[in-house]
Formats: C-alpha cells, sequence, structure tokens
C-alpha cells in the first residue's frame, strides 16, 4: 500500500449566500484535513464578498458548473479532486474514507453513498434508490461526491464543457479506466429541490433527463428541463 494521498475539495458555487454563511465554519474545519477551493461562477448576491472575509480560498469562473470545477481543479495541489456541492456536508471521516481508498493503485476514483437532509419518509427510499443505481451501474453523480486522481483527470482534460450531465460524464469516463470505490460512508445532501419542486415531479423529471442523455439528446436542451 502507498502512503495517504493527498485531497483537494473542489466546491462550485453560484448565488450561495445564506448556504455559505451556515457552512463556512464546516469548510474552515475540513482546511486542516484537505485543500478547499471554491470556484464562484459570476454570484452577485454577496457569496464572493462573505468568502473574501473568511480565509477560505475561492477563484473566479465563468457561470456553469463543469467549468468551475475545471478552473478550480487546475489550481488543485492535491493528489486526489473530491468534487462537493455546496450544500452537501461532509467531514475528517470522509477525507480519510478517500485516501484509505486511494491507497489502492487500482482504484482510478470513486464516490459516496448519499443520504438526503429532509424527513419525508420518500426521501429513505429515494437515497437508497441512487446508492443501489449507483453501485449497479458504475454510474455516479454530483450529490454523491465523486473523486478521481488528479493525474487521471488531467488526462481526460477535465469535464467535459457541458451545461449538465458533467457528473454522469465523468462517472462514465472513470468507468472505462479502472477500479472504482463505491464508498457506503454516506454524505448528507439538501432536499431542498425536491422539498421545493415537489418530490415526485423531482424524480420523474430526473429519471426523464437521464434517459434522454443517454439517447443522445443534447445537454443544452435538457438543462433548459431541468431549470
Amino acid at each position: 500500500m502507498s502512503a495517504l494521498p493527498t485531497v483537494s475539495i473542489i466546491i462550485p458555487i453560484y448565488q450561495e449566500v445564506a448556504t455559505l454563511s451556515q457552512r463556512i465554519p464546516d469548510l474552515l474545519a475540513l482546511q486542516a484535513h484537505a485543500e478547499v477551493l471554491l470556484c464562484d461562477g459570476g454570484s452577485e448576491d454577496g457569496s464572493v464578498a462573505l468568502l473574501e472575509a473568511s480565509p477560505l480560498s475561492c477563484v473566479a469562473s465563468s457561470a456553469g458548473r463543469a467549468r468551475q470545477m475545471n478552473t478550480a481543479a487546475a489550481q488543485a495541489q492535491g493528489d486526489v479532486l473530491l468534487f462537493v456541492h455546496i450544500d452537501t456536508l461532509l467531514d475528517a471521516k470522509h477525507i480519510r474514507a478517500v485516501q484509505e481508498a486511494m491507497q489502492d493503485d487500482a482504484v482510478v476514483g470513486g464516490r459516496f453513498d448519499v443520504r438526503l437532509s429532509g424527513k419525508h419518509p420518500m426521501f429513505r427510499i429515494i437515497e437508497r434508490a441512487i446508492n443501489l443505481r449507483s453501485r449497479w451501474t458504475g454510474i455516479s453523480t454530483g450529490d454523491q461526491c465523486q473523486f478521481i486522481r488528479r493525474s487521471l483527470f488531467e488526462d481526460m482534460g477535465g469535464f467535459p464543457d457541458i451545461l449538465l450531465m458533467e457528473d454522469v460524464a465523468l462517472a462514465q469516463a472513470m468507468k472505462q479506466c479502472g477500479k472504482q470505490a463505491y464508498l457506503r460512508q454516506a454524505v448528507e445532501t439538501s432536499s431542498r429541490r425536491w422539498e421545493k419542486h415537489g418530490v415526485m415531479k423531482t424524480v420523474l423529471l430526473m429519471w426523464k433527463l437521464r434517459w434522454l442523455y443517454w439517447r443522445g439528446v443534447a445537454p443544452e436542451v435538457l438543462v433548459r428541463m431541468y431549470r
């Protein structure tokens, strides 16, 4: 087994001042265990000013989650890149789990199981379905905190410059490159989208978007449906 690799946490943000105000203490705590890099896509709600007043590192990019994550990744120093949504919670134990998984040189990347923050009984079914689907298909999504060796990510050219499904595209690429780690330790992600738009409506929309993506519908078309 090789030595524990270093980890860089990449977090894209856009108009997230309310979430940031709650998350900054957690992110500062993570800095003791990993490099933390945020990338703002042109927020006008005070997000950047809030970060500038903190010890956190934030770089600027044009809008678009894939572009933002690529911009931050280009400045990252870690052996492993861990992509995290701002409304997803993780701690030092998750970082350690990534490091231990990536000690295996055969592992190219991976993801965590996910737990939704809401109390609705349907969320327990949804999160189990997400985790099982991911394990069976080898395809993960951004809510699961995908991670990948930085060297491989650079060889791939980063995320494809698309407006939606960049996480699925990354998972597809990793699946072709080698072994993935499916970490059963769960990260908690916000259920705010389901709660805002309706549980079943959101589930059906997500299924429809993925089905259309597999059928070759352009991400530019899919993102209009998503929004």
